[in-house]
């Protein structure tokens, strides 16, 4: 494992268990076991990291949804599909929906610029083929990026508001990851039974 894998690794532990604003530099230098100096070396700033750390997974979630997107599968099966997907992604990288919103109000150049970037998740073949489906009497009529926006907002929102959700519905950290595992299946079925004709 190089150096590099070493703290990305290190910093995902770290900022999974205390959160960007949490997090030390220290910290992460001794769960990579290495020195404070080197990790400095790598990365100037905790904040150069996160961004280093978020487009790394970053950039092996879009290729999965891009595959999902783009493939020959009918449009329910690419709502099960990208369900399952981008929830067992964020199950592992619980800091990033967190992070967003904290740079769309922060840094909202950072934002632009990765979701400007061509390797983005592109959902235009997706958009084409709800359209062919509606078309075709399979799907009910909609406007497909309504349809994109409550896919999105169903399976985003409880990761970028989990604390608050915990709270509000008293349940544990173990209870939260039982809940969205269900939810893998649970929004695909609300959504495609909201929608087929």
């Amino acid at each position: 494992m190089t150096t590099e894998e070493k703290i990305f690794n290190a910093a995902r532990i770290v900022f999974q268990r205390k959160g960007f604003s949490g997090a030390r530099m220290q910290e992460i230098a001794d769960e990579a076991g290495i020195n404070k100096a080197m990790l400095h070396y790598c990365f100037k700033s905790k904040e150069l990291l996160f961004k280093a750390v978020f487009m790394n997974a970053f950039s092996q979630l879009a290729p999965q949804i891009n595959e999902i997107f783009n493939s020959q599968d009918s449009v329910f099966d690419k709502i099960t599909k990208f369900t399952h997907s981008y929830i067992s992604f964020v199950i592992l990288n619980p800091y990033l929906p967190q992070f967003i919103i904290q740079e769309m109000n922060n840094n909202p150049e950072f934002v632009m610029s990765f979701m400007s970037n061509e390797n983005r998740p592109n959902p235009a073949v997706l958009i084409s083929q709800i359209e062919t489906e509606i078309a075709e009497g399979i799907i009910k009529p909609i406007n497909p990026k309504q349809l994109l926006l409550d896919i999105f907002s169903m399976t985003v929102f409880p990761f970028a508001a989990q604390v608050m959700l915990k709270g509000m519905i008293q349940i544990s950290d173990s209870e939260f990851n039982e809940m969205m595992e269900e939810r893998k299946t649970t929004i695909s079925e609300q959504i495609i039974n909201s929608i087929k004709k």
